[in-house]
Protein backbone atom coordinates (compact mmCIF):
# COMPACT_ATOMS: atom_id res chain seq x y z
CA UNK A 1 0.00 0.00 0.00
CA UNK A 2 1.36 3.48 -1.08
CA UNK A 3 0.80 6.25 1.54
CA UNK A 4 1.79 9.92 1.54
CA UNK A 5 2.01 11.57 4.98
CA UNK A 6 1.54 15.29 4.73
CA UNK A 7 2.57 16.48 8.35
CA UNK A 8 5.29 14.42 9.68
CA UNK A 9 4.45 15.27 14.02
CA UNK A 10 3.95 13.21 16.64
CA UNK A 11 0.60 11.64 15.31
CA UNK A 12 2.05 11.27 12.30
CA UNK A 13 5.09 9.41 13.19
CA UNK A 14 2.92 6.81 15.54
CA UNK A 15 1.18 6.03 12.50
CA UNK A 16 4.22 5.85 10.28
CA UNK A 17 5.20 3.13 12.46
CA UNK A 18 2.26 1.43 13.65
CA UNK A 19 1.67 1.00 9.60
CA UNK A 20 5.86 -0.12 9.17
CA UNK A 21 5.39 -2.30 12.23
CA UNK A 22 2.01 -4.13 10.81
CA UNK A 23 3.41 -4.70 7.13
CA UNK A 24 1.09 -2.35 6.00
CA UNK A 25 3.45 -0.93 3.71
CA UNK A 26 7.01 -0.67 2.99
CA UNK A 27 9.65 2.21 3.64
CA UNK A 28 10.01 2.69 -0.28
CA UNK A 29 6.01 3.29 -0.53
CA UNK A 30 5.75 6.14 1.96
CA UNK A 31 6.31 9.80 1.04
CA UNK A 32 6.22 12.25 4.37
CA UNK A 33 5.90 16.18 3.27
CA UNK A 34 7.06 18.14 6.92
CA UNK A 35 8.23 21.37 7.05
CA UNK A 36 10.44 21.20 9.73
CA UNK A 37 13.77 19.66 8.59
CA UNK A 38 14.90 18.04 12.40
CA UNK A 39 12.04 15.73 11.69
CA UNK A 40 12.81 14.92 8.52
CA UNK A 41 15.92 13.91 9.09
CA UNK A 42 14.66 11.66 12.21
CA UNK A 43 12.01 10.62 9.87
CA UNK A 44 14.42 8.83 6.77
CA UNK A 45 17.20 8.09 9.56
CA UNK A 46 14.24 5.81 12.27
CA UNK A 47 12.16 4.43 9.10
CA UNK A 48 13.83 4.82 6.06
CA UNK A 49 10.95 6.95 4.61
CA UNK A 50 11.73 9.20 1.48
CA UNK A 51 10.50 13.13 2.87
CA UNK A 52 10.16 16.49 1.14
CA UNK A 53 9.98 19.84 2.42
CA UNK A 54 6.33 20.81 0.24
CA UNK A 55 3.84 18.86 -0.29
CA UNK A 56 4.22 19.13 -4.32
CA UNK A 57 4.46 15.60 -5.41
CA UNK A 58 4.50 14.25 -2.15
CA UNK A 59 0.95 12.65 -3.17
CA UNK A 60 1.89 11.18 -6.51
CA UNK A 61 0.76 7.02 -6.77
CA UNK A 62 -0.46 7.09 -2.95
CA UNK A 63 -3.29 5.18 -2.55
CA UNK A 64 -4.19 6.71 0.81
CA UNK A 65 -3.06 10.50 1.53
CA UNK A 66 -2.96 10.96 5.57
CA UNK A 67 -3.72 14.51 6.41
CA UNK A 68 -2.04 14.64 9.89
CA UNK A 69 -1.01 18.49 10.42
CA UNK A 70 -2.67 20.84 13.12
CA UNK A 71 -6.16 22.16 12.07
CA UNK A 72 -4.74 25.82 12.06
CA UNK A 73 -1.89 24.67 9.10
CA UNK A 74 -4.36 22.27 7.14
CA UNK A 75 -5.05 25.62 4.07
CA UNK A 76 -1.15 25.97 4.00
CA UNK A 77 -0.69 22.35 3.49
CA UNK A 78 -3.43 21.73 1.44
CA UNK A 79 -2.55 24.54 -1.45
CA UNK A 80 0.34 22.25 -2.57
CA UNK A 81 -1.86 19.05 -3.35
CA UNK A 82 -5.48 20.97 -4.60
CA UNK A 83 -6.98 19.42 -7.76
CA UNK A 84 -4.05 17.14 -7.98
CA UNK A 85 -5.96 14.14 -6.27
CA UNK A 86 -6.92 11.47 -9.03
CA UNK A 87 -10.65 9.77 -8.01
CA UNK A 88 -9.08 6.72 -7.16
CA UNK A 89 -7.09 8.10 -3.87
CA UNK A 90 -8.59 8.52 -0.69
CA UNK A 91 -7.88 11.33 1.85
CA UNK A 92 -7.71 10.05 5.56
CA UNK A 93 -7.74 13.41 7.88
CA UNK A 94 -7.06 12.97 11.68
CA UNK A 95 -7.60 16.86 12.59
CA UNK A 96 -10.13 17.64 15.40
CA UNK A 97 -12.66 20.39 14.02
CA UNK A 98 -11.55 20.31 10.04
CA UNK A 99 -15.17 18.95 8.35
CA UNK A 100 -15.33 17.08 5.49
CA UNK A 101 -16.85 19.67 3.15
CA UNK A 102 -13.92 21.77 4.28
CA UNK A 103 -11.19 19.55 3.30
CA UNK A 104 -13.37 18.95 0.58
CA UNK A 105 -13.33 22.36 -1.09
CA UNK A 106 -9.90 22.53 0.06
CA UNK A 107 -8.46 19.92 -1.94
CA UNK A 108 -11.03 19.94 -4.70
CA UNK A 109 -11.50 16.10 -4.03
CA UNK A 110 -14.45 13.88 -2.93
CA UNK A 111 -13.19 10.83 -1.17
CA UNK A 112 -12.77 11.31 2.15
CA UNK A 113 -12.48 9.55 5.19
CA UNK A 114 -12.65 11.63 8.60
CA UNK A 115 -11.44 10.00 11.89
CA UNK A 116 -10.32 11.07 15.30
CA UNK A 117 -7.39 8.89 16.64
CA UNK A 118 -6.44 9.42 20.14
CA UNK A 119 -2.47 9.66 21.77
CA UNK A 120 -2.82 6.19 22.85
CA UNK A 121 -2.51 5.21 19.50
CA UNK A 122 1.76 6.04 20.71
CA UNK A 123 1.65 2.15 22.14
CA UNK A 124 -0.79 0.51 19.95
CA UNK A 125 -3.89 1.02 22.12
CA UNK A 126 -5.41 4.15 20.55
CA UNK A 127 -9.30 4.08 19.43
CA UNK A 128 -9.95 5.65 16.03
CA UNK A 129 -13.49 6.51 15.64
CA UNK A 130 -14.02 7.09 11.41
CA UNK A 131 -16.41 8.51 8.59
CA UNK A 132 -16.07 8.48 5.08
CA UNK A 133 -18.10 9.92 2.10
CA UNK A 134 -19.94 8.17 -0.55
CA UNK A 135 -17.07 9.04 -2.93
CA UNK A 136 -14.83 6.62 -1.06
CA UNK A 137 -14.13 3.62 -2.90
CA UNK A 138 -14.75 0.33 -0.65
CA UNK A 139 -10.80 -0.01 -1.18
CA UNK A 140 -9.90 3.31 -0.25
CA UNK A 141 -12.61 2.63 2.80
CA UNK A 142 -10.97 -0.78 3.90
CA UNK A 143 -6.76 0.87 3.80
CA UNK A 144 -8.32 3.44 6.11
CA UNK A 145 -9.57 1.00 8.48
CA UNK A 146 -6.68 -1.11 8.42
CA UNK A 147 -4.55 2.09 8.94
CA UNK A 148 -6.48 3.26 11.82
CA UNK A 149 -6.66 -0.25 13.07
CA UNK A 150 -2.88 -0.44 13.36
CA UNK A 151 -3.48 1.80 16.35
CA UNK A 152 -5.56 0.00 18.10
CA UNK A 153 -9.26 -0.18 17.72
CA UNK A 154 -11.09 1.35 15.19
CA UNK A 155 -15.10 2.48 14.97
CA UNK A 156 -17.37 3.23 11.76
CA UNK A 157 -19.69 5.42 12.76
CA UNK A 158 -22.49 6.50 9.61
CA UNK A 159 -22.27 10.18 10.59
CA UNK A 160 -20.25 12.96 11.02
CA UNK A 161 -21.46 14.40 13.66
CA UNK A 162 -20.03 11.55 16.15
CA UNK A 163 -16.47 12.56 15.09
CA UNK A 164 -17.22 15.39 17.06
CA UNK A 165 -18.69 13.34 19.63
CA UNK A 166 -15.67 10.87 19.62
CA UNK A 167 -12.91 14.24 19.92
CA UNK A 168 -14.54 14.97 22.69
CA UNK A 169 -14.53 11.57 24.80
CA UNK A 170 -11.72 9.78 23.03
CA UNK A 171 -9.68 12.52 21.44
CA UNK A 172 -9.08 14.13 24.44
CA UNK A 173 -9.94 11.41 27.29
CA UNK A 174 -6.76 10.77 27.70
CA UNK A 175 -5.72 14.16 29.12
CA UNK A 176 -8.50 13.73 31.73
CA UNK A 177 -7.43 10.14 32.70
CA UNK A 178 -3.46 11.71 33.33
CA UNK A 179 -5.03 14.51 35.50
CA UNK A 180 -6.84 11.81 37.74
CA UNK A 181 -3.97 10.24 37.36
CA UNK A 182 -1.90 13.05 38.92
CA UNK A 183 -4.44 13.79 41.61
CA UNK A 184 -4.75 10.43 42.98
CA UNK A 185 -0.55 10.04 42.90
CA UNK A 186 -0.03 13.69 44.87
CA UNK A 187 -2.99 12.28 47.27
CA UNK A 188 -1.20 9.02 47.62
CA UNK A 189 2.21 10.91 48.37
CA UNK A 190 0.30 13.39 50.59
CA UNK A 191 -0.38 10.48 52.86
CA UNK A 192 3.31 9.19 53.03
CA UNK A 193 4.01 7.10 49.79
CA UNK A 194 7.47 7.58 48.20
CA UNK A 195 6.51 9.66 44.88
CA UNK A 196 8.06 6.79 42.97
CA UNK A 197 5.92 4.28 45.06
CA UNK A 198 2.84 6.43 44.16
CA UNK A 199 3.16 6.13 40.57
CA UNK A 200 3.44 2.93 40.42
CA UNK A 201 0.72 2.19 42.51
CA UNK A 202 -1.38 4.51 40.69
CA UNK A 203 -0.78 3.64 37.38
CA UNK A 204 -0.77 -0.37 37.71
CA UNK A 205 -4.27 0.23 39.35
CA UNK A 206 -5.87 2.43 36.84
CA UNK A 207 -4.40 -0.23 33.64
CA UNK A 208 -5.58 -3.19 35.37
CA UNK A 209 -8.99 -1.90 36.21
CA UNK A 210 -9.12 -0.81 32.69
CA UNK A 211 -8.14 -4.42 31.58
CA UNK A 212 -10.22 -5.96 33.82
CA UNK A 213 -13.75 -3.60 32.70
CA UNK A 214 -12.27 -5.01 29.08
CA UNK A 215 -12.00 -8.41 29.79
CA UNK A 216 -14.96 -8.44 32.08
CA UNK A 217 -17.69 -6.94 29.74
CA UNK A 218 -19.43 -5.96 32.62
CA UNK A 219 -20.69 -2.02 33.43
CA UNK A 220 -18.04 -0.07 35.05
CA UNK A 221 -20.84 0.21 38.29
CA UNK A 222 -21.33 -3.54 38.22
CA UNK A 223 -17.73 -3.57 39.11
CA UNK A 224 -17.14 -0.49 41.61
CA UNK A 225 -20.22 -2.19 43.40
CA UNK A 226 -18.00 -5.39 43.92
CA UNK A 227 -15.26 -3.28 45.20
CA UNK A 228 -17.25 -1.62 48.15
CA UNK A 229 -17.72 -3.21 50.95
CA UNK A 230 -20.65 -1.33 53.34
CA UNK A 231 -19.30 0.98 55.84
CA UNK A 232 -15.80 -0.04 54.26
CA UNK A 233 -12.68 2.41 53.30
CA UNK A 234 -13.45 2.27 49.81
CA UNK A 235 -17.11 3.74 50.61
CA UNK A 236 -15.46 6.18 52.64
CA UNK A 237 -13.36 7.58 49.61
CA UNK A 238 -16.22 7.22 47.04
CA UNK A 239 -18.50 9.41 48.79
CA UNK A 240 -15.59 11.83 49.11
CA UNK A 241 -15.27 11.46 45.65
CA UNK A 242 -19.15 12.31 45.01
CA UNK A 243 -19.65 15.11 47.43
CA UNK A 244 -16.65 16.75 45.25
CA UNK A 245 -18.85 16.49 42.23
CA UNK A 246 -16.58 14.53 39.80
CA UNK A 247 -19.42 13.44 37.79
CA UNK A 248 -20.50 16.96 37.09
CA UNK A 249 -17.38 17.81 36.73
CA UNK A 250 -16.80 15.08 33.79
CA UNK A 251 -19.55 16.27 32.04
CA UNK A 252 -18.50 19.55 32.01
CA UNK A 253 -15.34 18.97 30.88
CA UNK A 254 -16.82 16.22 28.53
CA UNK A 255 -19.34 19.02 26.56
CA UNK A 256 -16.94 21.98 26.88
CA UNK A 257 -14.77 19.55 24.88
CA UNK A 258 -17.75 18.99 22.28
CA UNK A 259 -18.58 22.64 22.38
CA UNK A 260 -15.38 23.64 21.35
CA UNK A 261 -14.75 21.05 18.66
CA UNK A 262 -18.03 22.21 17.42
CA UNK A 263 -16.45 25.83 17.03
CA UNK A 264 -13.30 24.57 15.13
CA UNK A 265 -15.70 22.98 12.71
CA UNK A 266 -17.35 26.58 12.12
Amino acid sequence: MRLAFIGGGVMGEAILAAVLARKLADADEIAVCEVLAKRRSHLEANYGVRTMETGVGAAEGAELVLLVVKPQDFLAAAGPIKDQLLPNQTVLSIMAGIRIETIREALGHGAIVRAIPNTSAQVGEGISVWTSTAAASDEGKEAARRTLASLGHEIFVDDERYIDIATAVSGSGPAYIFLVMEAFIDAAVHIGLRREMAEAMVIQTVLGSARYAQASGRHPAELRNEVTSPGGTTTHGLMALERAGIRAAFLSAVDGAYTKARELGG
